[in-house]
């Protein structure tokens, strides 16, 4: 799912056949008011900052899309399809919505894109992508208020990247492990339909990132033990603070604008957990349980 700018419009994505994009009213309630066509299945979906076009990004397809949104927040049919890599797993703008960045988790790669927020186009920067670590499988990113830097969690070795950020072309600046230290789970690899049945129970299987909104701190979901995992960060550089048990395989979380609270789903879990967030050390203290439904994949929490 992804919310508007402006905060009038929540869009979702369905991923099965025919893929869609189902847009609503946030007027105090979710109410309906269309769908529009999606070129693929697609994992990830983010509003530009003008909120006039919707990215996305395929992972079975290895392309990335943007579609018009109409002023009455229904989604168009597809502008521009580019195919790109395996496993393009995110797609982001930056700061000034002139630059796009899209993660891919099976090439190890974060392509840079120019982007025209007047026509909607994007085009390949020079170089064209980021080469990270072998394996690492770079997934979803996060960037800083000031523009200058790119945290990217990678899904395969429980790592976030952090990479300096200047005028659309990223660099390297450190690494850092979101998992405790000695833990156990081993580097995971990409999981496919067609890859051959394999034991997984003991891999790293992360998920999904969030700065707090003073960004102090980073936190990071991981599936395979279940827990959401915290780093400080500090102009640009990030350490391990602390993990805490939550929701059964959390794939989505959240939080809130104030950065006081995070809530978080599970695909195998019923139930949404909110925990509060202590601003001084950036530790979990879960306030509230709640009924969420089967496999909750994903969180928008609007204000």
């Amino acid at each position: 799912m992804t919310v508007s700018p402006d905060k009038r419009w929540l869009i979702a994505a369905v991923r099965a056949k025919p893929c869609r994009a189902f847009s609503f009213s946030l007027d105090g309630e979710l109410k309906p008011i269309g769908a529009g066509p999606l070129a693929e299945s697609f994992p990830y979906i983010t509003f530009d900052r003008s909120g006039r076009w919707l990215l996305g990004a395929s992972y079975h397809a290895g392309l990335v899309s943007v579609n018009p949104v109409g002023a009455n927040g229904v989604v168009g049919e597809p502008l521009q399809v580019i195919p790109t890599a395996r496993n393009a797993h995110a797609i982001q703008t930056d700061r000034t919505n002139r630059h796009v960045f899209v993660p891919h988790l099976a090439t190890d790669q974060v392509f840079q894109f120019k982007f025209d927020a007047k026509s909607g186009r994007l085009e390949a920067n020079s170089p064209p992508w980021l080469q990270l670590e072998s394996g690492c499988g770079p997934r979803h990113l996060v960037v800083s208020k000031d523009n200058r830097f790119v945290y990217v969690l990678c899904e395969l070795d429980g790592s976030v990247c952090a990479l300096a950020h200047r005028e659309g072309m990223l660099t390297q600046l450190g690494k850092a492990s979101t998992l405790p230290p000695g833990s156990k789970l081993q580097p995971g690899t990409a999981r496919t339909p067609d890859a051959a049945p394999r034991d997984r129970s003991n891999d790293i299987w992360a998920s999904d990132v969030h700065l707090t909104p003073d960004e102090r701190f980073l936190y990071a979901a991981e599936r395979t033990q279940s827990t959401i995992n915290c780093l400080r960060v500090e102009g640009g550089k990030l350490s391990y603070v602390g993990s805490t048990p939550t929701e059964k395989q959390p794939r989505g979380f959240a939080i809130d604008s104030g950065g006081r609270y995070l809530v978080v789903s599970g695909e195998l879990s019923a139930t949404l957990s909110c925990y509060a967030i202590d601003g001084a050390t950036g530790a979990l203290r879960r306030v509230a349980q709640v009924p969420g439904g089967k496999g909750a994949n994903w969180v928008e929490i609007v204000d």
